[in-house]
């Protein structure tokens, strides 16, 4: 599975962007998908993660409210809508996908990631 994220920029504080993710190979496969960001000096984090089949959906605390992780299948696209955009929400952001084997195995995919920046 390739994983392609764009969408990424500067923007200014209370702003919108939205994010995708184009997913490639054996997307079939792919049971959850998902977004992470990664701030400078600070470990990577889950943003929202979305299941491919039913679409259950989960977010961070600090997202909830404002971001919307969404799919479209027939794309093989994954999008994060983020709006009123806080400079703490500056990050790397990453596309993730997951694999389930069994209840025991799993392959996690990631994308290249690609830059926020939310200005104050």
């Amino acid at each position: 599975v390739q994983l392609v994220e764009s969408g990424g920029g500067l923007v200014q504080a209370g702003d919108s962007l939205r994010l995708s993710c184009v997913a490639s190979g054996s997307t079939s496969k792919i049971g959850i998908m998902g977004w992470y960001r990664q701030a400078p000096g600070k470990q990577r984090e889950l943003v929202a993660t979305i299941n491919n089949s039913d679409g259950t959906t989960n977010y961070a605390d600090s997202v909830k409210g404002r971001f919307t992780i969404s799919r479209d299948n027939g794309k093989n696209t994954m999008y994060l809508q983020m709006n009123s955009l806080k400079p703490d929400d500056t990050a790397v952001y990453y596309c993730n996908a997951k694999i389930i084997w069994s209840i025991q195995s799993l392959t996690t995919y990631w994308g290249e990631g690609t830059l926020v920046t939310v200005s104050s």
